[in-house]
């Protein structure tokens, strides 16, 4: 599972013309489920980001996490984070999990994420969406609960 994660002023997603979530500071996070990807990625990905250590204390230091600053977390999937585009020009996604199941895991993490006391937004799985933010930084980080694993 890899997430993309943005440290956001603000951030909204629109599914159908209809807003689906928006939050004001916090992470805006695009999900990538991969073929493999069990609940475990799941909650180690929520569990890591939740607990990031990426807002700025009085001292201008990267030192508060979510919950210190009241931030928000805005999940939306997003398959294309498994293209693989090694070979010709058009990427493929066979790394991707098959939608059913990845749409499980992203619930589950989005379920961990609450579980963790962090307020979380989503957008619409599976739709094409319009995703609007202003980055804080900015600060982005791509974490892959593979590696996360390795080092356990």
């Amino acid at each position: 599972m890899i997430a993309v994660i943005q440290r956001v002023s603000r951030a909204s997603v629109e599914a159908d013309g209809e807003m689906a979530g928006e939050i004001a500071q916090g992470f805006l996070i695009l999900l990538g489920v991969a073929k493999g990807d069990t609940e475990e990625d799941a909650e180690l990905l929520a569990d890591k980001i939740c607990g990031l250590r990426i807002f700025t204390d009085a001292q201008d230091k990267m030192n508060l996490a979510l919950a210190d600053v009241g931030g928000s977390i805005l999940a939306v999937s997003n398959f294309t984070l498994l293209a693989d585009a090694t070979h010709g020009r058009r990427p493929n996604f066979m790394n991707a999990q098959l939608p059913q199941q990845a749409d499980e895991l992203y619930r589950h993490f989005v379920k961990k994420c609450r579980l963790n006391g962090i307020r979380t937004e989503t957008g619409v799985f599976g739709a094409h969406m319009k995703v609007s933010l202003e980055n804080d930084g900015p600060v982005t980080l791509v974490l892959d609960s593979n590696t996360l694993k390795k080092k356990g």
